[in-house]
């Protein structure tokens, strides 16, 4: 997430006008008061990850992620700017207390920084790459839908994937031409499709061959749409007493392949 921006505005020379302009750092909006709480969830240790996501988050919306990534530093004890930053930094470490379990927060509230308590948390709780990386394969690897509603078992599926996803290199130079990142992208979609539908009851098979055989295959969204509508035709049917709820569902998904490549679904066929 960017947040130099933020920092190239001030210096140390500007006036008490900075607290008035909305796009400064030391802006406080009158809803911005210390007990307010950013995130829902709040730091146990084992979630760090996703807190962490989440708080970068909602400073970025309050403009507030240089408190805690230390781009904008404590002025001079001779800047104008100094009141104005303390303020804004005791804003900000109030706003990390309130979204830390207790037990956490007993361990940071003398520190005096917002971007101290950070770096304390990252280190004590950030796990390294290959471990977590190795969890979360496992984790996925282990997943099926069970006694889960498809949409429970999606969202677990989901939540893994993308912390994994944020492991993932990524191509930062701009002036790829070969095309290989979209057959990258292309294959890590089709990988995240194939989890999905590894994953789901047996009861989902005829379904699942019929999504398996369109070219290209849909988009994960999409496959999760299908699989929820046949579960829901399948509750329709269950209390009506009508046992063709999968054919039906079965039709509707092949009538969707010829929309897509007529000619191959006739060959197939």
């Amino acid at each position: 997430m960017a947040t130099g921006s933020s920092a190239t505005l001030f210096s140390p020379s500007m006036s008490s006008s900075a607290i008035d302009d909305a796009s400064s750092p030391y802006f406080l909006h009158h809803s911005d008061s210390p007990g307010l709480i950013l995130v829902s969830q709040p730091l146990t240790g084992e979630n760090y990850t996703s807190w962490s996501r989440a708080m970068l988050i909602a400073l970025s919306v309050k403009n507030k992620v240089c408190f805690v990534d230390g781009s904008v530093p404590r002025p001079e004890g001779t800047s104008p700017n100094l009141n104005f930053w303390i303020r804004n930094n005791n804003i900000v470490i109030s706003w990390i207390l309130n979204s830390i379990s207790k037990e956490i927060s007993a361990s940071v509230i003398y520190s005096d920084s917002a971007h101290e308590i950070w770096i304390d948390l990252k280190d004590r709780f950030l796990q390294r790459n290959g471990p977590r990386i190795f969890q979360l394969r496992r984790e996925l690897m282990n997943l099926t839908q069970g006694q889960m509603s498809v949409s429970s078992y999606f969202t677990k599926l989901k939540s893994i994937w993308e912390e994994l996803n944020n492991y993932k290199p990524v191509c930062t130079c701009n002036h790829c031409t070969c095309g290989g990142i979209k057959s990258i992208s292309n294959h890590y979609h089709m990988e995240y499709v194939m989890s999905f539908l590894m994953g789901l009851n047996e009861s989902f098979s005829q379904i699942r061959g019929q999504l398996l055989l369109m070219d290209p295959i849909h988009p994960i969204n999409k496959v999760f749409a299908l699989i929820s509508q046949e579960e829901r035709q399948r509750n329709i049917t269950t209390v009506h007493g009508n046992s063709g709820g999968e054919e039906t569902m079965a039709f509707v998904v092949k009538n969707n392949m010829s929309k897509v490549n007529p000619v191959q679904i006739s060959n197939r066929n």
